[in-house]
């Protein structure tokens, strides 16, 4: 476990791969002198991460970011070994950690008081549908954990099925317009601490509309024409552009530039 601020600490899952960097990051949260904890994506199921998370309790809640197996693969096993309940923004991940009935998933604007701090719930779609990050405040200063909305190396994949170039646009201006003191820190999912998360958020924006230039250009260079709202897109058509506008990417991403290439010509149907 490795402290990030004085309310803040992180444990690396061992889960290194093309989509995950270095591994799933999982966060712990308590205020100086709070008794219990939040726990932040435990991550995949494995047993001496989720050991190591669970002996740094007592856990009151457990947090998820977002429906991934590499944040949500341990969850349920979390809950056996903590007791604590633990909400997200889908209905499967919200669940009392004693008897396992159903609680209320979590909702944009809410805000928690727990372990001593003050948790605000930001409904952050466009990674996914369910996406959440949090703003996490103690006396002194606010951190913002972003799950994979904002990473700490490289950029965001807008996952199929349910990833949306248009909401992930949205949840970028919204990060953006945050009322913090800053520069923030930024807490992601995956890879280092984001030294100010309002100019990485900037800087992602940018990427994002430079992606969707070239995705024009593409476009056109194959002298192509995006089917009408509501039919489906080619594969054809979307392999060839990927290659065009990701010749340069490692084969072992490939998929995931072919979600975020759907993602955009989605977009560029739409609009």
């Amino acid at each position: 476990m490795t402290p990030v601020t004085p309310s803040v600490s992180v444990l690396r899952a061992d889960n290194p791969g093309p989509m995950t960097l270095d591994g799933t990051r999982s966060y712990v949260l308590r205020a100086p002198g709070s008794s219990s904890c939040v726990v932040v994506d435990p991550g995949p199921l494995l047993e001496p991460h989720l050991a190591a998370l669970a002996a740094a309790g007592p856990v009151e809640l457990t947090l998820v970011t977002h429906r991934h197996p590499d944040h949500t693969g341990g969850l349920a096993r979390f809950r056996e070994l903590t007791g604590a309940p633990s909400r997200g923004g889908l209905p499967e991940f919200s669940v009392d950690g004693a008897g396992g009935t159903a609680v209320e998933p979590l909702s944009d604007g809410e805000v928690l008081t727990v372990a001593g701090l003050r948790i605000e719930v930001l409904a952050t779609p466009g990674h996914t549908a369910d996406s959440m990050c949090f703003v996490v405040s103690d006396r002194s200063s606010s951190v913002v954990l972003t799950g994979d909305t904002v990473l700490g190396q490289g950029t965001t994949v807008l996952a199929e099925p349910d990833g949306s170039l248009r909401d992930y646009l949205r949840t970028l201006d919204r990060l953006s317009a945050l009322d913090l003191p800053g520069p923030v820190l930024g807490l992601p999912g995956h890879g280092p601490v984001i030294q100010d998360l309002g100019s990485a958020v900037r800087a992602y924006r940018s990427h994002r509309l430079e992606r969707l230039d070239q995705v024009r250009a593409a476009l056109t260079g194959l002298g192509a024409e995006l089917p009408g709202a509501g039919s489906p897109l080619p594969d054809t058509l979307l392999d060839a552009v990927t290659g065009a506008v990701y010749a340069d990417v490692d084969p072992s991403v490939l998929i995931a530039a072919r979600s975020s290439v759907r993602a955009q010509l989605e977009y560029l149907r739409h609009v």
